[in-house]
């Protein structure tokens, strides 16, 4: 997120409005470490679509309650997180609680020394309890809500697959490397030059007025054409996260989620109705009843699933698309007792519809 304030005046300080303009602070994504990129198993004979956590993967369940742990930071500083954190769900169907809980879904850090970043949505559960997701190493403008944004699954706006930015590569590289920031090649474009595929994203049309685009220079692109520095949530943004694809206040939670009974006689009949609809279901693993277990779905749909728990409805286990019988989801997963969640999209979220059945049994 580009830095709100005047910057300090480095010793470099070109004449040039591009040099300027650079000296602004750039949040910088932050994903999981190759080990952690552990692709959930097929059966021999279907390779499926079963991958690592994407941006188009990383949303929360609907009405989650997401736990919050600081760590340091003084008043001010916290009060500046919590306060734009509401900015978020005032208008979408999630719950932020700063209640300091050990097992925290989110741990903010407020190190000046590393900047401003955050895990993207899920990612976060990943992150070993004792290490923060979410740094605010400067807290300019609207810097909380962009990386509170990114917490609750939003990816960068200027690498919207629509956003059509024409860069001039070799000044933003060249910009990028000078202070505050002294990013390297690769580094610059995988946070700026490097958009995402259509199919890796929830995308919307490109908005210029989002909260999740950094100030970029007319003098970065080729054509001219700049980016404002945005310091509130736009009126897409707010349409976006409280819509179908994100967290709509109108549509299952949780708390709704239709019940399953392991190795039940009979499939659970289900269906997509709307474009975007996520379907909510949960299970329980008796004690004693622990070990392998096999969740699928069935049907002509070509759905996704992900699957959370136990007892905690923010940590996801994992995400498989057609490991099952033809688009159809398996996830195959040695499960210990609790309450698990299980949830349930169709892969097209823009005009996908149509039924599927859900199972789940000892494997």
């Amino acid at each position: 997120m580009p830095s709100r304030s005047t910057p300090r005046k480095p010793r470099d300080a070109g004449a040039t409005p591009a040099g300027r303009a650079a000296r602004r602070h750039v949040c910088f994504d932050r994903i999981l470490p190759r080990e952690l990129f552990r692709p959930q198993a097929t059966t021999p004979g279907r390779p499926g679509r079963t991958r690592a956590i994407s941006p188009i993967g990383k949303t929360w369940m609907n009405g989650s309650t997401l736990h919050v742990r600081f760590v340091g930071g003084n008043g001010a500083q916290r009060a500046k997180a919590i306060e734009q954190a509401a900015w978020w769900t005032d208008v979408c169907n999630l719950q932020i609680v700063f209640d300091g809980a050990a097992n925290a879904d989110i741990r903010i850090a407020f190190d000046p020394d590393d900047g401003a970043w955050s895990y993207i949505g899920t990612d976060s559960r990943s992150i070993p309890l004792n290490e923060p997701t979410m740094n605010l190493g400067f807290l300019d403008g609207g810097t909380a809500a962009h990386e509170w944004g990114h917490a609750i699954g939003l990816a960068h706006e200027h690498q919207n697959p629509a956003g059509g930015i024409q860069w001039n590569e070799a000044v933003v590289i060249r910009e990028m490397a000078k202070s505050p920031n002294f990013w390297d090649e690769s580094t610059t474009r995988f946070n700026i030059l490097r958009r995402y595929s259509a199919d890796q994203v929830n995308g919307t049309r490109f908005d210029p007025a989002s909260v999740m685009l950094y100030f970029f220079p007319a003098e970065w692109t080729t054509n001219g054409i700049g980016t404002e520095a945005n310091e509130v949530l736009s009126a897409m943004d707010r349409q976006f996260v409280a819509g179908a694809k994100m967290y709509p206040k109108a549509r299952p939670t949780v708390l709704d989620a239709t019940p399953l009974t392991v190795g039940a006689r009979t499939r659970t009949a289900a269906s997509i109705a709307q474009f975007g609809e996520e379907d909510l279901f949960h299970f329980t693993v008796a004690a004693g009843a622990e070990g392998p277990h096999v969740v699928d779905t069935r049907g002509p749909s070509d759905v996704v699933m992900k699957l959370f728990g136990p007892d905690e409805p923010t940590r996801l286990i994992a995400e498989d698309d057609d490991s099952g019988y033809g688009f159809n989801a398996r996830i195959a997963a040695d499960l210990s007792a609790g309450r698990y969640w299980v949830q349930v999209r169709h892969y097209n979220r823009e005009k996908g519809q149509g039924d599927y059945s859900m199972r789940v049994r000892r494997g």
